[in-house]
């Protein structure tokens, strides 16, 4: 024992003999509204959500099997055909495609399970305990940037598997791997936002309409020009599209700066427009649940 924790236990002795009061000193408590509070109970709601999505079939299948079963009926029916009109694999632009796909569905999944937690009390149950106001929240989108996150890397996988490389080294592969994460955030918020003031089945019906048209309006479905040239403008500027053309030229071959700071310019739009709704609908939510 060091000269210290001998002292300690001498004083601790002498007290016991003398009578006098043991009472440890204790540390005050960590107020609820500290940062670090806050990033801890973000961790916290963050495990809970993950856990609960691992449980569930209907998410697993959302996150994993439907983006794969996808991407490979896209190649079986529609690759070899995309191929030969364009000059360039078409799993370079199906796999990021697919890889955003899911970020909005899996998103969707996320709201149900949000307006579930609405419906059963389990928000104004936080509300009520010592948790921190933002840790909710900000727990929802960090799990949803770890699920956006694998579904990604495991959809990637599927695609080496079919001929999907990277040519530009780690950095660039980095990079690619990253604009779906930061596109399944802002599409979140924006997810987030809605839920809080719709009922769960115009939810779905919006949110399924929204992701339909940019899967089948995109630059990795077919290229820009095959589309008729007064839509050509709409397709290759909106998020997909340019996200799409971002990662295939990280990934592959083609522009990356222009495309990528519009994918960028799209996501911090879209998270300071909605990001403030998002967070008093969330209060809201709570405090009325």
């Amino acid at each position: 024992m060091s000269s210290a924790g001998v002292q300690v236990a001498g004083d601790i002795e002498q007290r016991a003999e003398t009578g006098r009061d043991l009472t440890l000193p204790v540390a005050p408590p960590q107020s609820e509204r500290a940062l670090s509070t806050w990033a801890r109970h973000s961790l916290i709601q963050c495990r809970r959500l993950l856990t609960a999505w691992s449980r569930d079939p209907a998410t697993t299948i959302q996150a994993l099997v439907y983006p794969v079963l996808t991407l490979l009926m896209f190649r079986v029916v529609l690759g070899d055909s995309i191929t030969r009109a364009t000059g360039m694999p078409s799993y370079y632009g199906t796999v990021p495609m697919i890889t955003l796909v899911a970020a909005m569905s899996g998103a969707m999944i996320s709201a149900l399970g949000f307006k579930t937690e609405k419906q059963t009390g389990l928000l104004s149950r936080f509300w009520t305990m010592p948790v921190h106001r933002a840790a909710g929240l900000t727990g929802r989108l960090l799990a949803e940037s770890i699920r956006v996150l694998v579904t990604t890397l495991f959809v990637v996988a599927v695609g080496v598997c079919i001929g999907f490389r990277f040519w530009n080294g780690p950095l660039a592969t980095l990079a690619m791997f990253a604009i779906p994460v930061l596109y399944g955030i802002a599409f979140a918020v924006l997810v987030t936002a809605l839920a809080t003031v719709s009922e769960g089945a115009v939810l779905v019906s919006v949110i399924g309409i929204v992701s339909t048209l940019l899967m089948f309006f995109n630059s990795g479905f077919v290229p820009v020009f095959a589309y008729p040239q007064w839509l050509q403008a709409t397709v290759e500027n909106q998020p997909m599209s340019t996200a799409i053309d971002a990662m295939r030229g990280l990934a592959w071959d083609g522009p990356v700066a222009e495309p990528l700071l519009k994918t960028v310019a799209w996501i911090i739009g879209v998270i300071v427009v909605f990001a403030y709704p998002a967070i008093r609908g969330y209060r809201r939510a709570a405090e009325t649940a």
